[in-house]
């Protein structure tokens, strides 16, 4: 069964729930398309705004962060019961910016991939290398150790459900994006790794994105790729062109 491309808006830091309706409002007809999943990943505070926006549209919600506890004295955090009780399917993990600017590790992501799995939220886990890593030569050893630790634990029925996406640090907001045929390789690399974790039924039904610099002029040709099951898009995800990204074909 050929599995069905996810595209994903990453809004970031970006969007008041004022701003965020709006959006929503522009973007529903033009994302309009059920042979894709359609997922907008929001600031915490635009959630609920954004669910009520995108009643009765094709449009899922996400979240950009979950922390790994159920409750608790953390402050500034939210939980996975927060998030389901709003009726979020999804939640980014492990982006690179969390991971620069905040220190998350592969092991605080492998935690908070248990802990959204238990609450029945798909993990959208992020991976992907520097540039210097690039040029050492290093991306897939990189790659695969953020994988391997991030599926510890985790069991082949519940990977089959999660999104992995491949960014290149290099190609996130730089205007830079990774060739075709180098976006392609990791991916297909990142598949193998999870055949190896687990077995091939369970690389075959991953679904892995592709992220960093994705815009209505290489969204056909990134998703045509055999491994590329669609993208995590950043600035271009707050735009109208989304909709050409949605319906690239």
């Amino acid at each position: 069964m050929a599995r069905k491309k996810i595209i994903a808006g990453n809004w970031k830091m970006n969007m008041t729930p004022s701003e965020a309706v709006e959006l929503v409002n522009t973007l529903k007809p033009l994302v309009a398309n059920d042979e894709v999943d359609v997922v907008f990943c929001v600031p915490a505070i635009d959630i609920i705004p954004v669910m009520e926006a995108a009643k009765g549209s094709n449009i899922q919600v996400g979240a950009e962060n979950m922390y790994f506890e159920e409750k608790g004295a953390y402050t500034g955090e939210i939980s996975p019961a927060m998030l389901t009780d709003v009726g979020v399917k999804y939640v980014i993990l492990g982006h690179s910016e969390r991971r620069e600017y905040f220190g998350e590790t592969n092991e605080d992501i492998n935690k908070k991939m248990h802990k959204a799995f238990e609450h029945g939220i798909t993990p959208i886990m992020c991976c992907g290398e520097t540039l210097t890593q690039r040029e050492q030569g290093v991306t897939m050893d990189f790659i695969r150790q953020q994988v391997k630790v991030g599926f510890l634990g985790i069991t082949a029925e519940q990977a089959k459900t999660a999104v992995i996406a491949y960014e290149p640090i290099w190609a996130i907001g730089t205007g830079k994006t990774a060739t075709t045929e180098q976006a392609q390789e990791v991916c297909a690399d990142i598949r193998k790794c999870i055949a190896e974790i687990y077995d091939e039924a369970t690389a075959e039904a991953i679904r892995i994105q592709y992220g960093g610099s994705v815009n209505a002029g290489t969204a056909a040709d990134l998703f045509a790729q055999a491994d590329i099951d669609g993208g995590l898009v950043g600035g271009a995800a707050l735009k109208p062109d989304f909709g050409k990204i949605v319906n690239y074909k």
